[in-house]
């Protein structure tokens, strides 16, 4: 289905204030390979199927990012944990002072199965090929086919209002009001 910038329920303002209330885990995508060695903090990443085992992120397509994964055929997510918003500052331009933006040197990385770099430490990670790509507005959606997986049980990092935050369990839904 296409619908017309004309025909558009809500407006670009209203929407981004809403998704900003969405609470995101914070990722970090990875490749390399012929293309050269890039990494950016993606909040849109998510199952696709674990039949086969597969994943969606969503790269901006003026992000270098988007290019070189295509070119590389390959993706790694890296789901970052608490003590990881360093990471996710770096990779969003936004490094603190004396760090450069999109500087692999800011942590340590490991590699699974395809050589693209997977963060040390990270609560969760996938080695993926890239299986598809698809262009949505201003997005590129990669589809990544996961050829390795791996937890490490650290609590992840959540992105919400605008700010990083840790989940935290309930104890129960009727003490919340549910």
């Amino acid at each position: 289905m296409t619908i017309a910038p004309d025909q558009l329920l809500t407006s670009r303002q209203d929407f981004v204030a809403a998704m900003g209330n969405a609470a995101t885990g914070v990722t970090v995508v990875s490749t390399e390979g012929p293309a050269g060695r890039f990494a950016q903090t993606v909040s849109a990443m998510c199952s696709v199927s674990a039949d086969p085992p597969s994943l969606l992120v969503c790269v901006n397509e003026r992000s270098p990012l988007a290019a070189a994964a295509v070119r590389n055929g390959v993706v790694a997510v890296s789901v970052l944990a608490t003590g990881q918003a360093h990471v996710s500052d770096v990779f969003a331009g936004r490094p603190a002072q004396g760090s450069g933006p999109y500087d692999f040197d800011c942590a340590e990385w490991d590699v699974l199965a395809t050589g693209a770099p997977v963060l040390r430490g990270a609560a969760a990670a996938f080695d993926c090929r890239l299986a598809d790509s698809v262009t949505r507005g201003t997005h590129q959606v990669l589809f990544g086919a996961v050829v390795a997986s791996a937890a490490s049980g650290a609590h992840p990092l959540v992105h919400h209002a605008r700010t990083y935050a840790t989940p935290s369990p309930l104890n129960s839904l009727k003490e919340h009001g549910a």
